[in-house]
């Protein structure tokens, strides 16, 4: 009971009707300061996903797991979201009417946003995921899922995304006429950015801190994501087909990442800036 209220109800009807900050002082107006603070901070991420029950499970499971979701249905809803508030992360969904997930990701790639894209594919179909690392997403998860999958695969994105990779230095490293900058996770030519997925980044400066000597997919894969990352060799070998289309390399006589055959890849140029 407030102060007051048996002795004089029309002083706590008067109380109540006032904003909370004026009744109690600037306490509340600093807690819901304090909160919006906090939702600044949390990790930011788009559902794209033309179920709307879904949309709703998933927003719900992922702000109580700390990220602040936005949900939208298609992907021309998803480019006003990320034209009006970036995002940290993107989920999905490869099988929505009209415009799919693929054309989805290849649109935003095509257009230099390379926010990450965990894809959302039918369970056990390898091509639908194939087509995805080939389009630029940076993971996929096949359907039916955990949302606690879910959670931990957005987590890995994030992590990926957040630190450079754990092959390479904070110094930045010349390739050529390109610039590859770890702290920015960047790679760029005459100060034009490459656009690169985080993999791909990933990939390239696991390469980069061993000029000249070749990696195994297993080591690529070790460097560059982690030793319990769900990598395939095959996905290694897409990333590399996408890495020396950035590269302007020739699939045919690549100059700058070479295949060793029985063994793996190398890059053959790579010096300090």
């Amino acid at each position: 009971m407030f102060p007051d209220c048996e002795r004089k109800p029309h002083r706590c009807y008067r109380l109540l009707q006032k904003p909370l900050t004026v009744a109690f002082g600037d306490d509340v107006g600093q807690m819901a300061c304090h909160q919006r603070r906090m939702a600044d901070t949390l990790p930011r991420i788009i559902v794209v996903d033309d179920d709307p029950e879904l949309r709703a499970l998933l927003q719900r499971y992922l702000s109580e797991h700390g990220f602040a979701v936005r949900t939208v249905a298609d992907g021309a809803a998803l480019r006003q979201q990320l034209a009006r508030t970036p995002a940290d992360a993107i989920v999905l969904d490869l099988m929505m009417p009209g415009e799919d997930g693929l054309l989805v990701c290849r649109r935003l790639r095509a257009d230099g946003d390379m926010t990450p894209i965990l894809m959302l594919t039918a369970k056990g179909d390898p091509m639908d995921r194939i087509l995805g690392l080939e389009m630029g997403a940076d993971d996929y998860l096949g359907k039916p899922f955990t949302p606690r999958e879910l959670v931990a695969r957005i987590s890995a994105i994030l992590r990926r995304t957040a630190a450079p990779a754990r092959a390479i230095a904070d110094a930045c490293i010349t390739i050529g006429p390109f610039i590859l900058d770890p702290t920015r996770m960047t790679l760029t030519r005459d100060d034009a950015q490459v656009p690169l997925s985080s993999r791909e980044f990933a990939v390239l400066a696991a390469l980069a801190a061993s000029p000249g000597r070749p990696l195994s997919r297993a080591q690529i894969i070790e460097r560059a994501h982690g030793r319990d990352a769900e990598v395939t060799d095959r996905a290694i070998d897409v990333q590399i087909v996408r890495l020396r289309k950035a590269l302007g390399d020739d699939p045919a006589d690549p100059r700058w990442i070479k295949t060793m055959w029985g063994v793996g890849y190398v890059l053959a140029e790579a010096r300090p800036c």
